[in-house]
């Protein structure tokens, strides 16, 4: 767009937005006025615009004041306060330069960073040079608070996702462009508000001009007028112009839609206690009077039912097919890796935990193939064995899929569980959310994802199946609320025994949390409504009695087993490191969005137990939804369980943050009791998961009420488009509160090959009945590769060592592994450190005990990291050469006594 016609060109126009700025305004235009005077060569002739957007202080005086001084000096006026994208429009339509300079009334960037836009702007030949606070080379003087620097970079991100990939920084208020673009660009523009600058950069991109990132230096300037939410604002502003330049029907001057759908006026907007305030026990719509189970708060609709105006089951039931697609889709998403090449792909982070499941896969087919024990094995272990009752093998799965394990390996069955357990787990929530707790089904979807693809849910989806398939969780907690409503205590106790006892089998510490949780939220809502409490308590415990009947005789061999059957034990040594740091949930796991792995390392036990990690901005979004719905019983229930969980998931002994304060913590209480024990503290805070999950869904369930009576008001005014803007930018917060906490990808890493001598069969002439075969180092938990070797040839042969848990020493205190010998230690030490020790005759003869103890028949070394070292040592222990068959080391070893 070509300037004013018979006015002259000038060299550079500076424009600037001002709205209330009357105190830094001067200073502002004295700075770039001798500036530009001071290199007058340079700079050529130059205007300077100020365009006052409406301001109600002296502003426009303070222009009016400096363009009398100066002729160069300019004010436009826009009559009313329209936004920054306005006022820019305004400033650049009517400036005549051949480049055109946008800045900011504060300065925020000095007027001498100028001179690095314009030389770049020059080398480019022309587009547009923008001044960047995210560039490598910028310097940043003076910063925001933590807060807002990091809304400001999560605002980015979002818009770098949604509009304008490849620009760090959007947002910097000190661009230069050429003036003709600029004035075509400016044309064009729709936006009157901070969104803006996304426009115009998209324009240029679009029309293939050039735009350049220029490191500058800037500082933060106190009574700035950009808010934290603006960024929220900018993404708004951005779906809005997708929408109206989708279809009619848009003021795309206002920026605002002229539909039905929108009206109401912010008068109208209800009590915040508008919400459903109770939990539905019944699962259907309420009937009662308020207090009472299934009440329903006044313009709301019960969960599980359809709202007036809305389709009827039908469409639910497709809304429920879609949701489960988006599970499951999310679901393989994450595991993409593992499926892309099954018979190679290891999970990076699971340690030594792959092989172990895989094997926990594999052993329980063989079990039920040969019609043997399957809560025992010699295997592993040998020649004391597994009680596999005491580990995690989840035969409520394993078992029901040997057929798949058997057909097509254990690594499939592996990717099965994990896929779709994760799915069904977020499907489970979203039915249970769907049922009891809010109308809306895309709000049950969003608390139902959180709950199961929270942080801590996926630390464990790297290694641990039993933390990761919790599906019979939430359908646990439907039947004991249906066993509060004193309908059919019998049938609803009978099938809550049933579920329990397929819980048992699935993962018992699990149950054990969810038991916990539950028991937490009842204390706090029975706090909250003593009269209901007092309600269910009788049903309750008569139907949980039914459930004991049932369940009792199901698993009292099998727990007779675990506790007391071979190799049990009676607690299991975490060490004292085991509960959350105060930080844990303040920070990112290393597979969120925006998580560090070296900030999360430093905070977490391993890669698998990052058991909190929600982040601060969900924890305070769960803050604020919990003061804005405090009213409901619920949602204080809810807020209490959140708030004891992460507490006592702190561990006995808490240490405040930066200090050397230790406390006691509530968890000592719980430390030395039975079953408690063996628990892993930090694990508790995992009960927040579906806690925070219930807590957005129903926040999300109420902003979509607050959409639905707009809808019904069917009002218009500018009240009301206030109204639905705070209601979108309340989606904004909600989107940047769980961003950073969208989980990526699970990495894979190439496991190693299993040998020759292992996959073809040929260890079998050297092992005979009852003999084993040892892998070098003998297995271990951060060693248990012989794992994968027997799973993968067909469980052909048993291995001294391995990875499970089992007793150790008189007390029979549980650990991970076999107790040490000396021969697996020598080994063990040589394997990591690469150096052979002086080997006599004491070790050689500890050698043979041990290789007897453990009735070798072969001991195999295969390739790996220092397996020089290792060959020397076996050679002097073994007093001989190996043999080298089938890709391995092979010493054969005479019959054992």
């Amino acid at each position: 767009m070509a300037h004013p016609s018979g006015v002259a060109c000038v060299d550079l126009s500076v424009v600037i937005p001002a709205y209330n700025e009357e105190g830094r305004l001067r200073p502002t235009l004295d700075a770039i006025r001798a500036y530009l005077l001071a290199d007058q060569d340079r700079w050529g002739t130059w205007e300077l615009i100020v365009v006052d957007d409406g301001s109600t202080d002296g502003t426009a005086a303070v222009a009016a004041e400096a363009a009398a001084g100066e002729p160069r000096v300019r004010v436009v006026t826009g009559g009313g306060n329209y936004g920054k994208g306005h006022a820019l429009r305004q400033g650049v339509l009517a400036s005549r330069g051949r480049r055109v300079l946008l800045t900011d009334a504060d300065l925020a960037t000095p007027i001498d960073e100028l001179d690095r836009l314009d030389k770049q702007l020059r080398a480019d030949g022309g587009g547009a040079a923008i001044g960047s606070r995210a560039h490598p080379d910028a310097r940043i003087e003076v910063r925001q608070l933590a807060l807002r620097e990091w809304l400001g970079r999560c605002g980015n991100q979002l818009i770098r996702l949604v509009a304008l990939d490849g620009i760090a920084d959007t947002q910097c208020g000190f661009k230069l462009f050429d003036g003709e673009r600029a004035r075509a660009a400016f044309a064009g523009s729709r936006l009157d508000g901070w969104g803006i600058d996304v426009e115009i950069l998209r324009f240029f991109r679009r029309s293939g001009w050039p735009v350049t990132e220029v490191p500058v230096r800037w500082a933060h300037q106190r009574g700035s007028k950009v808010r934290p939410l603006d960024y929220g604002r900018v993404l708004l502003e951005l779906v809005r112009l997708r929408a109206a330049r989708r279809g009619p029907g848009l003021d795309s001057s206002a920026g605002t839609a002229d539909t039905a759908g929108t009206a109401g006026t912010a008068d109208a907007a209800p009590d915040t206690a508008d919400i459903t305030g109770t939990i539905d026990f019944t699962g259907t719509t309420g009937t009662t009077a308020p207090g009472t189970p299934g009440t329903t708060a006044p313009g709301t609709t019960a969960p599980g039912t359809t709202a007036p105006g809305t389709t009827g089951p039908g469409r639910r039931r497709r809304m429920d097919l879609l949701v489960g697609v988006l599970f499951l889709l999310a679901s393989f998403f994450l595991y993409k890796g593992l499926w892309a090449d099954l018979d190679r792909a290891y999970l990076a982070d699971a340690g030594s935990d792959q092989n172990q499941w895989e094997w926990f896969f594999r052993v329980t087919a063989d079990n039920v193939t040969h019609l043997r024990n399957p809560l025992f094995t010699t295997l592993q272990n040998f020649p004391d064995g597994v009680n596999l009752m005491a580990n995690t093998v989840m035969l409520g799965l394993s078992v029901p899929l040997t057929p798949i394990t058997l057909a097509f390996g254990p690594t499939v069955t592996w990717a099965l569980v994990l896929t779709l357990g994760l799915a069904a787990t977020a499907l489970a929530w979203y039915w249970l959310f769907a049922r009891r707790l809010v109308r809306g089904r895309w709000a049950a979807a969003l608390g139902a994802a959180l709950a199961a693809f929270a942080p801590p849910m996926m630390s464990h989806a790297n290694a641990h199946p039993n933390f990761l398939v919790l599906f019979m969780i939430p359908v646990i907690i439907d039947r004991a609320l249906r066993l509060c409503e004193g309908r059919r205590v019998v049938r609803d106790g009978l099938l809550l025994g049933l579920f329990a006892t397929y819980q048992i089998f699935l993962g018992e510490e699990p149950l054990l949390l969810a038991v916990m949780g539950t028991l937490l939220f009842a204390l706090a809502y029975a706090a909250v409504d003593r009269e209901r409490a007092r309600a269910a308590l009788r049903p309750l415990l008569r139907g949980l009695g039914w459930a004991l009947l049932v369940c009792l005789p199901l698993v009292a061999v099998p727990l007779y087993w675990q506790f007391f059957g071979p190799q049990s034990y009676h607690s299991v040594l975490h060490g004292d490191n085991a509960g959350n740091s105060p930080l844990a949930f303040l920070q990112y796991s290393g597979r969120s969005l925006f998580g560090d792995e070296a900030t999360a390392d430093r905070l977490a036990m391993n890669r698998t137990e990052q058991n909190a990690f929600y982040g601060w901005p969900l924890i305070s979004l769960a803050f604020g939804i919990g003061l804005w719905l405090w009213r409901a019983a619920v949602v204080r229930a809810l807020a209490f369980t959140a708030a004891a969980a992460a507490l006592l998931s702190l561990g006995p002994k808490i240490r405040i943050p930066l200090t050397d304060v230790v406390l006691t913590g509530p968890w000592r209480i719980l430390a030395h009791q039975p079953l408690f024990e063996s628990v892993i503290e930090s694990r508790v805070a995992m009960i927040c998961a579906p806690a925070l999950g219930a807590l957005l869904a129903l926040a999300a369930d109420r902003l979509g009420d607050l959409r639905a009576e707009e809808r019904k008001l069917r009002l218009g005014g500018p009240a009301v488009a206030e109204r639905r803007r705070l209601r979108l930018v309340a989606y904004a917060v909600v989107a940047g509160a769980l961003l950073p906490i969208v989980p990526t990808p699970l990495p894979v890493r190439e496991r190693p090959d299993v040998p020759e001598f292992i996959a073809d069969g040929m260890y079998r002439p050297y092992v005979e009945e009852s003999e084993t075969v040892v892998p070098v180092p003998v297995p271990d938990p951060g060693n248990a590769e012989a794992l994968h070797w027997q799973s993968a040839s067909g469980l052909g042969f048993s291995v001294p060592g391995g990875y499970f848990n089992g007793p150790w020493g008189e007390e029979r205190r549980g650990i991970y592994g076999a107790p040490a010998r000396y021969t697996s230690n020598l080994l063990r030490d040589v394997r990591y450190s690469g150096q052979v020790p002086v080997i006599d005759a004491k070790w050689r003869a500890q050698a043979r005990f041990d290789l007897d103890f453990w009735k070798a028949g072969v001991v195999v070394l295969a390739p790996q990291p220092n397996d020089a070292a290792l060959y020397e040592t076996l050679e002097k222990l073994l007093g001989g050469p190996g043999k080298r068959l089938g890709g391995a080391w092979v010493w054969d070893l005479p019959p054992t006594r």
